[in-house]
């Protein structure tokens, strides 16, 4: 450990941890001293006496059970296993040019090269410790370099492993990639001193003790004992928590101050790259990745959707100029073998860890890549919803009038929607003095009865709930899927009026009420994906390290309202009429997602038209719209 003022800091806060472990070994082994005493007494003829029998008894019992129960904590404590981050470990033969600049950089810095590489599907990078039996194999023996005049003594070592975010190495050049994995790896010289490393395992050994003792799969004998277990590592823990912080601000000071020697110009160029590079990512997860992981696909591709997500992100706001000219050097991704397969395993588990997808592929969880998304994600998605849409019509009742040009009076149209959506004239006056009830069924004076057709099952009215929400669609396109929060910058022509949790008409109230009632009961009727021991990513063993119960462990976005259900179903509905009726594509945009190619362009416009239907309960913006592009809403469309 070098001589910087974070890394004196770092051995003085992990002193103190270590002291803090020494105070409980003492107060463990206090009543078995007491006891040594005791019988030491006895036999040497000063402590005789029935008093002194019995006071040796009791202490000797009190000490036999105090050492029985901390043998027990320290067992659960030593073997425990901490929790390691899931990612994508990468072989020194899969990337050798990764390798070579990894440990390049650490004999610049003068630290320990980090024990492997490994990669996660997120914006961030660290060193993470694995030295524990159940997270690989165990380490070699080598000799203590900073042991001092001790240095003869031998013990288990090894590096931390070196994690990095897989959007960096994509978006990244190789000169920034070096930049900002500068103070990471710097951080690799206070993990190796023998003090800081002992504080951190007896850390994350409570951590873990803790996390063992909350199993509530045991037999109450056993939880009775856990409940103990976990009293005593919680209250060491908190013992120890401001100092274990302190000690990782030092260590992450000295690393910091150690890599000011390396690329420290090049770093603050690259630190604008992170942070632009964490906005791509987001907005292709919430906006592209997420509609197809919930329609059963999976982007095979994500960070090489980063680059091209940024790159339109570039050409779009002015304040990213410049950054697509970059794109002319070496990407750090050129540093693997193999990126398309690390970026498949990469993009497999951001779909296990931010939407909870299987962990292999099958009939209902296949790759999909870009060039195929419009048709195998886009189109599929609102024609589901339209489907959904119109299952939810039938079963309240709602028939559509055949018009004079109608070629199927019972087909599935848009005018449907539009005439159930639309508040008669004289109803106006009845919205306004009473709440819609998502509860009570369509009371307008036109509606028909609620089940015309036996064979349909009614749909029971239900409120809505946080699992029935859970399967809306939370990243549309602004224009043409209705996101409700559109972006001002990119899309000045979007609505911006506040969001409200439910919608204002009476019959916007019940069909929303209904479809969110049916998204319930398909979820609920979705089979649980099978969770096997191994994924193709090369993973060994994922499941075995984390908590796969917890999936998805980073959801994107919350559960979305009523009425920004109703307007998603509401716009697959006119998505789909105009690709069957006006020619209409399916698209995908970068930042935006799912859009609607009419003509070869972008449709504008469509979102504040929906919300006017939806909330207003008028058609004549949407119907304007609809003409405009030639869509003909009374001509029937194809479903799923």
């Amino acid at each position: 450990m070098g001589s910087e003022v974070g890394a004196q800091a770092a051995r003085a806060r992990a002193l103190a941890v270590l002291r803090i472990r020494g105070r409980a070994l003492a107060v463990a082994l206090l009543p078995a001293a007491a006891a040594v005493i005791l019988v030491a007494g006895g036999t040497s003829g000063h402590l005789v006496g029935p008093g002194w029998d019995a006071a040796r008894a009791v202490v000797s019992a009190v000490a036999l059970v105090v050492l029985l129960a901390a043998g027990i904590i320290a067992l659960v404590v030593a073997r425990a296993r901490p929790a390691v981050s899931p990612t994508v470990p990468i072989a020194e033969d899969a990337a050798p040019d990764l390798y070579r600049l990894v440990r390049d950089l650490a004999e610049r810095l003068d630290v320990p090269a980090p024990s492997a590489i490994a990669l996660t599907p997120d914006c961030d990078s660290w060193l993470e410790d694995r030295t524990h039996p159940a997270h690989g194999p165990p380490a070699r023996e080598e000799r203590d370099e900073l042991a001092g005049a001790a240095g003869g003594r031998h013990r288990r070592t090894a590096a931390p492993v070196l994690v990095i975010g897989s959007p960096f190495l994509w978006w990244m050049r190789v000169g920034e990639l070096r930049a900002v994995l500068a103070p990471v790896v710097a951080g690799t010289g206070p993990s190796a001193h023998p003090d800081i490393a002992a504080a951190r395992r007896f850390v994350r050994g409570l951590d873990a003790a803790v996390a063992t003792a909350a199993d509530r799969g045991r037999c109450p004998a056993f939880r009775l004992a856990c409940a103990g277990i976990g009293w005593v590592a919680r209250l060491l823990l908190r013992s120890c928590r401001q100092h274990a912080a302190e000690m990782e601000r030092g260590v992450a000071a000295a690393a910091a101050e150690r890599a000011q020697a390396v690329d420290y110009g090049v770093r603050i160029v690259a630190q604008e790259q992170v942070g632009l590079a964490y906005a791509g990512w987001d907005r292709l997860l919430t906006r592209v990745a997420l509609p197809a992981w919930r329609m059963g696909r999976w982007p095979s591709r994500l960070d090489a959707g980063v680059v091209a997500a940024l790159t339109e992100l570039s050409r779009r706001d002015r304040l990213a100029e410049g950054f697509a000219s970059r794109l002319g050097e070496r990407p750090a991704c050129d540093l693997l073998e193999e990126p398309g397969t690390v970026d498949e395993a990469a993009s497999l588990l951001a779909a296990r860890l931010f939407h909870g997808g299987p962990a292999e592929c099958g009939p209902d969880w296949a790759p999909v890549d870009w060039s195929e998304y419009p048709e195998e994600v886009v189109d599929r998605k609102w024609r589901t919803d339209a489907a959904r849409l119109h299952r939810v019509l039938d079963a309240l009742g709602v028939r559509r009038a055949p018009g004079p040009t109608a070629h199927d009076p019972n087909g599935p149209t848009l005018s449907r929607v539009l005439d159930h959506l639309t508040t008669p004239p004289d109803a106006d006056a009845d919205t306004q003095a009473t709440s819609p009830s998502p509860g009570i069924p369509d009371a307008a004076p036109d509606a028909e009865p609620a089940s015309p057709d036996p064979a349909i099952p009614a749909i029971p009215a239900i409120p809505a709930t946080p699992d029935a929400e859970a399967d809306t669609d939370t990243d549309a396109d602004t224009d043409t899927d209705a996101d409700l929060r559109p972006d001002p910058d990119l899309h000045p022509d979007a609505d911006l009026r506040p969001d409200e949790d439910t919608p204002r008409t009476p019959r916007t109230a019940t069909l929303a009420a209904r479809l969110s009632a049916e998204l319930a009961r398909e979820e609920a009727a979705a089979p649980s994906a099978p969770v096997p021991g191994a994924s193709p990513s090369g993973q060994a063993g994922p499941d075995a390290l984390w908590d796969v119960d917890a999936l998805p462990l980073f959801p994107l976005q919350p559960p979305r309202t009523e009425r920004e259900l109703l307007a998603d179903h509401v716009t697959a509905m006119v998505c789909c009429a105009a690709m069957d009726t006006a020619g209409a594509q399916p698209g995908l945009d970068w930042l935006d997602g799912p859009t609607l190619l009419v003509g070869g362009e972008r449709a504008t416009g469509l979102a504040p038209r929906v919300l006017s239907l939806v909330e207003d309960g008028d058609p004549d913006p949407l119907r304007a719209w609809l003409s405009d592009l030639g869509i003909r809403p009374e001509k029937p469309v194809r479903l799923v």
